[in-house]
């Protein structure tokens, strides 16, 4: 596992501008006036919509070169550039509220993950509509709060979310496998900060069962997909994506059990993956650097 980074010397910085000749030159530049150090650099140059996409985590030597020196100071170059950007201290976890219903695979994961360091995150609540996972929560010493959702009080226990996020100063909201689908609002206000976890079946096997659909139809692939959370139901921003090779010998419970696996990997990924600042959305799609 790499070194943790260090609070106040380790940044990261991406951005995205419509692409022109010396923007490595710019930001290279911004970083040598800075004492910057580039520890890794990354950068995707989209031919087809003429757009350039980079990452780059750095460290700095000078005292004085704080977070909000250093944003003040990329201000001019941002803008001569056109250049939409973010600069985030690389040692600031991310906090993150997981959601979840009554399948914890993937909660259990987070949580595990999460004490062994490979997951730079905060969970500061656990937020479910059933009362499984109390004990888990309380386990790991984190607040579990159930907030029940019926036809009726579904405003109620959005309002309640959203309430939590405030509080709590939330940065990314995950749903570890929590079976209910947003309002289109709620979606809204969590964009670009809300992941969520499904099997790779869709747009087949819809509604319930999806694994028994899948074992009755000889599906030689199970798989997950992690993807932003937008009001177009399962159709946000894809982060991650993988599948397992499966064949007629197992049976519906035994490829649950596969796409368990693979649900929590990816979705572990996903996370792992925004919280380090890899993830840039661009429309319809994302650049993930890895």
């Amino acid at each position: 596992m790499s070194p943790r980074p260090q609070p106040g010397r380790e940044f990261v910085l991406t951005l995205s501008c419509p692409d022109s000749a010396g923007l490595v030159h710019a930001v290279s530049g911004f970083l040598v006036r800075n004492s910057g150090n580039i520890l890794e650099s990354q950068q995707f140059d989209d031919r087809l919509q003429d757009r350039f996409f980079m990452r780059v985590h750095f460290d700095v030597s000078d005292p004085n070169a704080d977070l909000e020196n250093l944003r003040y100071r990329f201000g001019p170059v941002a803008q001569a550039h056109h250049i939409t950007w973010t600069l985030d201290d690389a040692a600031t976890p991310t906090r993150t509220l997981i959601m979840v219903s009554r399948f914890g695979h993937c909660l259990n994961d987070l949580l595990f993950r999460r004490r062994t360091g490979a997951l730079n995150i905060e969970i500061p609540a656990i937020v479910s509509n059933h009362r499984d996972f109390e004990g888990l929560a309380e386990t790991y010493g984190i607040p579990f709060h159930h907030v029940p959702v019926t036809k009726d009080t579904k405003p109620e226990a959005e309002a309640r979310l959203l309430e939590l996020v405030r509080e709590l100063d939330v940065d990314l909201v995950v749903l570890a496998r929590y079976m209910q689908i947003l309002s289109d609002d709620l979606c809204k206000q969590l964009e670009g900060r809300a992941i969520n976890i499904h099997h790779s079946f869709l747009p087949s096997f819809k509604g319930a069962r999806p694994y028994e659909q899948a074992y009755t139809r000889g599906v030689k692939l199970v798989g997950a997909t992690a993807h932003y959370v937008t009001p177009d139901l399962d159709e946000g921003q894809i982060i991650e994506q993988d599948v397992v090779r499966v064949d007629h010998s197992l049976d519906p419970g035994e490829l649950v059990t596969v796409g368990r696996d693979v649900e929590a990997q990816v979705l572990a990924h996903a996370v792992k993956w925004h919280s380090e600042s890899r993830v840039m959305v661009d429309g319809n799609r994302t650049v993930v650097f890895r």
